[in-house]
């Protein structure tokens, strides 16, 4: 799917770690794909989703790349953001060979929603910026974030 493009970063070795908090696993090319619920909570009330935790380097690197088997309750958590420590950071992502178009919601260390960059572009590489230093990042199916009536400030929790 997405992948940080934020050059700092990646000299310096940083990707989006995934999130610890598994709960069952699903295969993926042959690979074990942790999972882990989570809840976003808006006006409407509460959604939840069930989607993959980028867990290692190559993970975070290989995203929902070349994916078109995005369910409507799934996507990919990248957290904590840094992975290795150090406090949120702002947060660049593109869409370079991710086929499906995504909502990418940018959550703040309090689990607050920051920003979310609906219906990305498929196969751009344009940077699709954070606008503030975040601590995690959750892709959704395009267009999710707006049926389901999910805005920036709603709260973002899963089990870490």
């Amino acid at each position: 799917m997405m992948r940080v493009a934020v050059m700092a970063l990646a000299l310096a070795g940083a990707g989006l770690a995934g999130c610890s908090g598994e709960n069952s696993s699903s295969e993926q090319a042959g690979q074990k794909v942790a999972m882990v619920p989570v809840t976003i909570t808006t006006a409407q009330g509460r959604h939840r989703f069930n989607v993959e935790a980028a867990r290692t380097s190559a993970e975070q690197a290989q995203g929902l790349m070349y994916r078109t088997d995005v369910k409507p309750d799934g996507g990919m958590l990248f957290a904590p953001y840094p992975p290795e420590g150090g406090g949120p950071r702002t947060a660049s992502f593109w869409m370079k060979n991710t086929p499906t178009p995504l909502d990418i919601l940018f959550i703040r260390a309090d689990g607050t929603i920051a920003r979310i960059a609906e219906n990305t572009v498929p196969f751009s590489e344009a940077q699709i910026p954070s606008g503030e230093p975040v601590a995690a990042v959750l892709e959704l199916v395009g267009g999710r974030s707006a049926e389901l009536g999910i805005a920036e400030g709603d709260s973002v929790s899963w089990r870490r």
